[in-house]
């Protein structure tokens, strides 16, 4: 097949998947409220099930902020190392290692903020 056929199939593809996606979440969350139905509780437990789920984390956007930064940062610093040394493997290991320690101290600063909130 020739590249611009390939091409062609690229949206379209993506398409269905997105749709397949989306259907599938609808399918399963009214046959989760259906299973809630069947095993017999009220209008006020299904309610209080669904609203337990609802509830967000409180610092979500600390940590993907903090994430965010180390993810530029490692880049940042690989790009900078990279120009330095002329080797390519800077990037890839600054974006993964400083992104992991972004993820370490994110999950760190919101436990300690969770313990002191309470």
């Amino acid at each position: 097949m020739h590249t611009e056929t390939i091409a062609v199939f690229i949206p379209i593809i993506f398409i269905l998947v997105t749709g397949l996606v989306i259907v599938t979440g609808i399918y399963l969350r009214s046959r989760e409220k259906q299973m809630l139905i069947e095993k017999g509780l009220s209008a006020e437990q299904i309610k209080e099930f669904f609203e337990e789920r609802k509830r967000r984390d409180p610092y979500l956007m600390t940590k993907v902020g903090l994430v965010s930064l180390f993810f530029g940062l490692g880049l940042g610093f690989g790009l900078y190392l990279e120009d330095v040394t002329s080797r390519e493997y800077w990037v890839p290991f600054c974006i993964f290692t400083i992104t992991g320690l972004g993820f370490v101290i994110a999950n760190l600063l919101s436990r300690k903020l969770e313990r002191n909130a309470f």
